[in-house]
C-alpha cells in the first residue's frame, strides 16, 4: 500500500550531510537482572527475548487500549542487561508505568541516562567511528561502546552511539541537530513525545510496517487491541511524509477541505528541512491522503499552511 507518490526533495538539492551530534533529546532506561529481557517480553509490542546481541529493534509500549505511551530503540549490553532509548520528555512517567508490572520478577529499571551518553552518527561519521558500513537495526560494540543503525534517511545513513558518560565522544564534523531530527523525520519513524502521549496504536505511525510491531510474540498490555486493527482490516489512519512552508507543531491537527470543522489528521513529527520549508509525518485518515492533492490539506486549520503529500521511504503493509 502505498498512497504517496510525489518525490521527496532531490538529494542535489541537499548539501552533503556527515557528521556527529549529541542527542540532548533522548534518555536511557535499563533493565537488569535475569528476568529483564521476559519482563519486557510482556509489555512491549516487539520480541524481546529473541533479540540477539548484535541487534537492536523498535518497540512500543502500550496502553490496556492499545494506545501508544513511548517507543523505543532497544537493544542489549549483555544477556541480563536491555537498554531502552526513547524521547527524554516521557522518560520518567515511562519508567513509573513500567515499574508497576515488575512485580515478583527478577528485573529492576533504572533510568540510566546519567549513566550514558549518547550521539548520533550521519553519513560517513559511522564508517569513521565503526571501521565498517552497518546494515540497518544492526549493532556492533567497540569496547564499552554500543553503535547501533537505524534506517537511512534522504540517503543518508544513520546510526546512534551509545557509551558509558565519561567514554571519549566519537569524533567527526559537528552536525546540527536540527538536521539530524529532519533526517529522522525523512526515515518515516516517529518516536512518541509528550503532545502525542496515548494519541494513536502503532499502525497509526506506521509500527508494523516498520518493524516495531511482532504480531507473532504474545501478550502485552493493548495487544489485543492492536492485533484486532491489524487482522480485522479496520486500520483508517496511517503516517504520511509532508511539505509544507509554515513551521508545523508536534501534536497541531490537519485538516482536509471536504470537512473544514474535523481534522483529518495529526502531526506526529516535524523539523526544518535544509532546503527550506518543513517536513512532518502526519498520522491521518487513509481517505484524506489518497485525496490529499491540490492544496486539500491544511495545517491547524481549513485556511492554514498548505500541505504536500511526499513518499515514504517504505511501503505500507497491508491489512490482513
Amino acid at each position: 500500500m502505498n498512497l504517496t507518490d510525489t518525490p521527496a526533495l532531490p538529494d542535489a538539492a541537499l548539501p552533503q550531510i556527515s557528521g556527529v551530534v549529541a542527542l540532548t533529546h533522548l534518555g536511557v532506561i535499563r533493565a537488569t537482572g535475569a528476568d529483564a529481557a521476559t519482563f519486557l517480553q510482556g509489555q512491549l509490542t516487539q520480541d524481546v527475548m529473541t533479540l540477539g546481541l548484535d541487534e537492536a529493534r523498535l518497540a512500543a509500549f502500550c496502553s490496556a487500549k492499545g494506545r501508544m505511551q513511548a517507543s523505543f530503540v532497544i537493544f542489549k549490553r549483555g544477556a541480563d542487561e536491555v537498554l531502552l532509548i526513547c524521547s527524554l520528555d516521557i522518560l520518567a512517567t515511562t519508567l513509573k508505568r513500567l515499574s508497576m508490572f515488575v512485580m515478583r520478577a527478577k528485573a529492576k529499571l533504572a533510568n540510566a541516562t546519567p549513566e550514558f551518553t549518547l550521539y548520533g552518527l550521519a553519513g560517513g561519521a559511522i564508517e569513521s567511528v565503526a571501521n565498517q558500513a552497518i546494515n540497518p537495526w544492526a549493532k556492533i560494540d567497540i569496547e564499552a561502546q554500543n553503535i547501533i543503525s537505524l534506517p537511512p534517511a534522504a540517503g543518508v545513513a544513520r546510526a546512534v552511539w551509545c557509551a558509558p558518560v565519561g567514554s571519549p565522544a566519537p569524533a567527526g564534523p559537528a552536525l546540527d541537530l536540527a538536521v539530524w531530527r529532519w533526517l529522522a523525520v525523512q526515515s518515516g519513524l516517529a518516536m512518541v513525545t509528550q503532545p502525542i502521549f496515548e494519541a494513536f496504536v502503532p499502525q497509526m505511525l506506521n509500527y508494523e510496517s516498520i518493524g516495531g510491531v511482532n504480531f507473532k510474540k504474545g501478550c502485552y498490555p493493548g495487544q489485543e487491541v492492536v492485533a484486532r486493527s491489524q487482522f480485522r482490516g479496520t486500520l483508517k489512519r496511517r503516517a504520511f511524509l509532508m511539505h509544507t512552508d509554515s513551521a508545523p507543531a508536534i501534536g497541531q491537527e490537519v485538516f482536509h477541505a471536504s470537512d473544514s470543522t474535523q481534522p483529518c489528521g495529526l502531526v506526529a513529527a516535524c523539523a526544518a528541512n535544509p532546503s527550506g520549508g518543513f517536513d512532518a509525518l502526519v498520522s491521518m485518515q487513509t481517505s484524506a491522503a489518497s485525496d490529499g492533492t491540490s492544496g486539500k490539506l491544511t495545517l491547524g486549520a481549513a485556511n492554514g499552511p498548505v500541505l504536500s503529500l511526499l513518499s515514504l521511504p517504505y511501503a505500507l503493509l497491508e491489512d490482513i
